[in-house]
């Protein structure tokens, strides 16, 4: 598969869990949430987390905690996985699309000005395959016209830039701790922010707005992490190390047999003053007719790759059609070209030297 869940030994997360059957605290802000809340506050080094159910609640959770006028503008990405364009439209905002760099996949942020107007509240750039937004630049255009910023990090657990945890970026940022990612809690998410009065707005959001037996302040939802998802959580918060080391290590094996081929773009990991995560190994082809041949000759050796993001979220059918007519000619050609080769601490390097070995057979042809 192009990647497999993190998980510690059985006996440890087994241990762990043990004081819930005396407890019986399975949920609603328990022991192990608050520990996983001040455990990833230390990793990320960020002054504020708040857990939540999933990745998209906690991006859709924050965005409605802005409290934005309904039918207002957010400008974003259309090179990212449909929840960050969801949680937008279900806050009942409207994504403006702005094209990517061709270099690295994130928003172009020489474009975001020429795309706001007088209805435009808000910019979520997304750090694509961990690679991280232009941060600097982003802030300035934020401030210039009154902004608030929200990253989607989802690809960026664990990562810094400029000694900076990257969930210290913007207004907020967004966590997604599903299976698939670098770091799991089973099924999870976070917020980070600065805004001590953001941690009450989304404790409210996640909550039902219940803040007493008795006593509920506001309308929200239920979007709290449970006990068992906080445990995985702490569990591989210990291992997350390890985790990023031993990819790094396949990350660098796939570079090593793949660097000389002709008309294939690897990523690149070594950027300065950014800390990585290797979480994807996304690799481009000169067309989309070879990334389609190498994704189905994959397919037939039981390797599965992922064609990650195509189509664009712009273009997904339940908009019918709606932004279909944009220009975004470097979002659709690397939505067009580019796969994601599995990658993940076991991947043996006998199974890269394959997946390594049909790439190179076709590209070219």
């Amino acid at each position: 598969m192009v990647t497999r869940s993190s998980m510690p030994p059985y006996e440890e997360f087994v241990e762990r869990i043990k004081p819930l059957w005396d407890t019986r605290w399975l949920t609603n802000m328990g022991k192990y949430h608050d520990e996983l809340e001040q455990a990833l506050k230390d990793y990320l080094q960020v002054p504020y987390v708040s857990l939540m159910v999933n990745g998209h609640m906690a991006l859709e959770m924050v965005i409605q905690a802005m409290n934005f006028p309904e039918g207002s503008e957010v400008i974003t990405t259309p090179f990212t996985f449909v929840s960050t364009t969801h949680a937008i439209v279900r806050n009942r905002l409207e994504p403006v699309f702005c094209d990517i760099k061709p270099e690295d996949y994130t928003i172009d942020e020489e474009q975001i000005e020429s795309l706001i107007t007088e209805k435009t509240v808000a910019i979520v750039p997304v750090h694509v395959y961990g690679n991280i937004c232009n941060v600097e630049q982003i802030r300035e255009i934020a401030y210039r016209y009154g902004l608030k910023v929200i990253y989607d990090a989802c690809h960026a657990f664990g990562e810094a830039y400029q000694g900076k945890g990257i969930g210290t970026f913007g207004d907020a940022s967004v966590f997604s701790f599903h299976a698939t990612k670098v770091y799991n809690t089973i099924e999870g998410g976070a917020v980070t922010f600065s805004d001590e009065a953001l941690y009450e707005k989304l404790y409210n959001l996640k909550n039902f707005g219940i803040r007493g037996e008795e006593w509920v302040v506001s309308v929200g939802a239920n979007a709290k992490m449970n006990e068992f998802s906080a445990i995985m959580g702490l569990c591989n918060l210990s291992g997350i190390s390890q985790n990023i080391r031993l990819r790094k290590e396949k990350a660098e094996r796939y570079q090593s047999l793949l660097c000389d081929v002709h008309g294939l773009k690897l990523p690149k990991f070594e950027i300065g003053g950014a800390v990585r995560n290797y979480g994807y190994f996304p690799v481009q082809f000169a067309d989309g007719k070879t990334r389609d041949r190498v994704y189905d000759d994959l397919r037939r050796h039981n390797i599965f790759s992922r064609k990650y993001f195509y189509p664009l979220t712009s273009e997904a059918s339940c908009f019918k059609r709606k932004y279909t007519g944009l220009a975004l000619p470097n979002a659709r050609k690397v939505s067009e070209s580019i796969l994601v080769l599995p990658l993940y601490p076991e991947l043996g390097d006998g199974d890269i030297g394959r997946i390594a070995e049909i790439v190179r057979e076709f590209v070219g042809m």
